[in-house]
């Protein structure tokens, strides 16, 4: 923070200190007060406790919330990527009609509200007759995942020098063996960070969730449900926490699987010349 504000001018320095505590300050609340022996969240606090968090593993309805996200995550995480993988390297790759629309429409669910795409969604679902469940909530969340999974590989694709897919067939491997063997390995860190980053946004989602997943809610809709009654606001705070910790978690990895994809890349242009 003093390697930041020292290259600044006092009154930016100021706004930045006030942008973050209003940004960040009530956040660090939730892990405050998720130690606090008492039900109220208010100061002074009553006594440091772990029981909130030590009563979260005991309580069924929300193991199974916690399996759904999980499964619901990973679901989407992995669809997302792939169909990513396949917008990023068509967008990178190839000159065709109407690449420029289909790209926005592609990103669009990045401007839309989100309110908005999951009425929408939840319109389609119960024209078409499939009910609601973890299913629709997988595809709700693919659809709004894409534009950052596409995002984060499109920069890993860009680098990507050319010259080593031709040379793969030059000798004489498929188009598939080329992708598996050249193009994979050096775009691997995007394809992670895509993975983590679509996980994310999955675990931490709410307004998809909540409108299409019927009677099997994800953590964030488990969360929802349980703020009406002040007498399990503690346990909430204690989720809350260990949702924000993992979180932290896996967009700081994300970023680092980035950054790799970035570096390869450059060395790789920097090879290349």
């Amino acid at each position: 923070m003093r390697r930041v504000t020292r290259f600044l001018p006092k009154g930016l320095t100021v706004y930045l200190v006030l942008y973050l505590v209003f940004l960040y300050g009530p956040i660090l609340l939730i892990p405050l007060f998720s130690f606090n022996n008492a039900a109220a969240t208010s100061f002074p606090l009553a006594g440091f406790t772990t029981k909130w968090y030590a009563s979260l593993a005991s309580n069924s309805v929300l193991m199974d919330a916690a399996w759904n996200s999980l499964v619901v995550g990973i679901s989407v995480s992995l669809l997302s990527t792939l169909f990513g993988i396949a917008a990023a390297r068509s967008v990178t790759r190839y000159e065709f009609i109407g690449k420029t629309p289909i790209f926005s429409l592609i990103m669009a669910p990045l401007f839309l509200p989100e309110i908005i795409v999951a009425i929408s969604l939840l319109m389609i679902v119960l024209a078409t007759g499939l009910g609601l469940s973890l299913f629709t909530v997988v595809l709700g969340q693919s659809v709004f995942c894409i534009p950052y999974s596409v995002s984060v590989l499109v920069s890993g694709f860009e680098g990507f020098d050319r010259s080593l897919e031709e040379a793969s067939h030059d000798l004489g491997e498929t188009s598939f063996g080329t992708f598996r063997r050249v193009t994979l390995p050096v775009v691997a860190p995007a394809i992670l960070s895509s993975l983590l980053v679509s996980f994310t946004i999955s675990l931490d989602e709410f307004i998809l969730a909540f409108f299409l997943s019927g009677t099997e809610p994800t953590l964030p809709v488990y969360i929802w449900g349980q703020l009406r009654f002040a007498a399990k606001l503690p346990a909430v705070l204690a989720l809350g926490s260990l949702m924000i910790l993992a979180s932290i978690f896996l967009v700081t990895l994300a970023e680092v699987f980035r950054r790799r994809s970035e570096a390869r890349n450059m060395d790789q242009g920097f090879m290349h010349v």
